[in-house]
């Protein structure tokens, strides 16, 4: 199979993270006979400071054109006084809504090897911590007006927040399917106590649960679902939010695995092409020294074959070989124990040797 994939290196450790994914999907190349074609793309503070512009037209359109996006990361300090309208992130938000990928899908799943690293006691990681939310992604408050203006001699900032029922309706669709292939359970987060937008995500949810009979949905509170997460994270199978909630959330719940750097994403639309990236930031501070990461970069390669390229046994043959490095107590410094005993159990890479390493456990 011939696929032709969009690659956004970005800032920080984002080359870093992405050559580590880039080379595991050349050994899938050569396992299964695929070919992979790639081309880079500008976005984020290199394509300011190459362009002039956080996501230029021209690399817009190479998204666009290719038949899936991989991204590493954009943003940091460098670029946080430019003007609002050009930081780094507006050229995420542009290419997601230029992609139409109104769905973002962020696993929440500790692996066992890695069951000390949460910060959550004991018991509560036992009962098991796996379950996915669903964000929306190009609607909300991001995608909202945003103004400042003088009032009475002094500055009022206006950000507005807007859903209409068919931007709900879509992705709680989403959340419903998801559920489906799970475990049927659906928690539908909201803030209907406060905001006219979650009364109308509520009402609209309600009313797909009439078709999903087979799910069982229920409701919170986003402010209940933080306490929630960390309180009893069994309890979630798939949560559907909006997109500033699901944000937030899926940061927290990244955390309770043990660290955000073991995370990927998938963000899709009406088409299988696909936008897959890390859930972690740019990390300025360690990038060139090969202490990131790479592994939720690496997973997020692995969820694109899997959901827009129809390559199950090779998205496994990936998840697999991370299972197995994992299993032979490698750890890049975000995932080292804590505790002393326990660390003299494993040794510390860097990115480049975490990405040699799982490629030598990758067999078809």
């Amino acid at each position: 199979m011939n696929k032709n994939i969009a690659v956004i290196r970005g800032d920080g450790i984002g080359p870093e993270i992405v050559e580590q994914a880039l080379k595991v999907l050349n050994k899938i190349s050569e396992l299964y006979g695929h070919t992979f074609n790639y081309t880079d793309a500008d976005m984020g503070g290199c394509a300011i400071d190459k362009h002039g512009d956080p996501l230029p037209e021209s690399e817009l359109k190479k998204c666009l054109d290719s038949d899936s996006v991989l991204l590493g990361a954009v943003g940091g300090d460098k670029w946080n006084n430019v003007p609002g309208h050009m930081r780094p992130e507006k050229g995420l938000l542009r290419l997601r809504a230029g992609m139409g990928v109104y769905s973002n899908n962020r696993p929440a799943k500790i692996w066992p090897q890695l069951a000390s690293a949460s910060p959550l006691k004991k018991s509560i990681v036992d009962k098991g911590i796996d379950f996915i939310i669903v964000r929306e992604l190009i609607g909300g408050i991001y995608f909202g007006e945003h103004k400042t203006v003088e009032e009475n001699g002094q500055k009022n900032a206006i950000d507005i927040l807007a859903y209409n029922e068919e931007e709900i309706e879509r992705i709680g669709r989403i959340g419903f399917e998801t559920a489906r292939k799970r475990g049927k359970k659906l928690c539908s987060v909201e803030k209907s106590n406060v905001l006219d937008s979650s009364r109308l995500w509520k009402a609209v949810m309600h009313k797909l649960a009439e078709e999903y009979t087979d799910v069982e949905l229920s409701d919170m509170l986003v402010d209940n679902c933080a306490m929630q997460i960390v309180k009893n994270p069994a309890q979630f199978d798939v949560v559907v939010t909006e997109n500033m909630f699901g944000d937030i959330l899926s940061d927290e719940a990244s955390m309770i695995t043990g660290s955000i750097g073991m995370i990927p994403s998938s963000s899709l639309g009406k088409t299988t092409c696909g936008l897959y990236e890390p859930i972690h930031g740019s990390a300025p501070d360690i990038a060139g020294k090969d202490i990131a990461n790479p592994i939720g970069t690496i997973l997020s390669a692995a969820m694109m074959l899997r959901f827009s390229f129809d390559m199950p046994e090779e998205a496994d043959c990936i998840e697999n070989a991370v299972s197995k490095l994992l299993d032979d107590g490698y750890r890049t410094a975000d995932i080292m124990p804590s505790d002393e005993k326990e660390a003299a159990k494993c040794k510390k890479i860097g990115c480049t040797e975490c990405g040699e390493l799982i490629l030598e456990r990758m067999a078809k």
